[in-house]
């Protein structure tokens, strides 16, 4: 990675496209390398590198955003893509989830909020817009911890549920009452267990698997 982080801008709206071109060169550490009116024109961008986070819109003509993302994901996993959208419904986040996003906002987030996106996304985290982490916690499937899925324990199964509804290591330790080390080790013994190598591979393998609710 370049000394900052380098950003694609996917979305079909021009005035929106260069609204955010603009807002994100105000930000330090982040430089706009390209920006795309559609999904096709993202991925393009992605193939001749120079990027570390495409902020992408889901809602394009020729290739959507969720096509977009799972193109993405699938043939440049080393570059994350942070959805920023007017769509917070169930099945957006979900299909935007599991095509590999690793992080989702609202296009009501502001400039630090964006630009902290931007960063946990590029260094391997998953970070969600406050109300879509409320559905993902919401749609948890209550059965999840009973299922072992890949040799997982109970703890660690319930460890992979939070992480999918966007918790952070402290939250999930005073959700579990536990310590943050010990949630750490529950995270590295889970991640190797199920091939994640960051959190949004263990959020779209908790989808994938059923551990959260389809229907959030």
């Amino acid at each position: 990675m370049s000394d900052g982080i380098r950003v694609v801008v996917a979305d079909d709206q021009q005035v929106v496209r260069e609204g955010l071109v603009a807002l994100l060169g105000l930000i330090d550490g982040v430089e706009v390398t390209g920006a795309a009116a559609n999904g096709v024109e993202a991925v393009d961008l992605v193939a001749k590198g120079n990027v570390d986070v495409v902020l992408m819109d889901l809602r394009m003509p020729v290739l959507d955003g969720t096509q977009a993302t799972a193109r993405i994901a699938a043939d440049y996993p080393e570059v994350a893509v942070l959805v920023l959208t007017t769509y917070a419904d169930d099945t957006s986040i979900a299909n935007a989830l599991r095509a590999g996003a690793r992080g989702y906002l609202t296009k009501d987030a502001g400039r630090a909020e964006i630009g902290a996106a931007l960063r946990s996304t590029a260094a391997g985290q998953s970070t969600f817009d406050p109300e879509v982490s409320k559905r993902l916690i919401a749609g948890l499937s209550p059965d999840a911890s009973d299922r072992g899925t890949d040799g997982l324990t109970a703890r660690e199964t319930e460890v992979l549920r939070l992480i999918a509804g966007g918790l952070s290591n402290p939250e999930i330790a005073e959700q579990l009452f536990i310590s943050e080390a010990t949630v750490k080790t529950h995270i590295n013994n889970t991640f190797a267990k199920i091939g994640a190598r960051h959190r949004a591979e263990a959020v779209r393998y908790a989808y994938q698997k059923g551990i959260v609710s389809d229907a959030l």
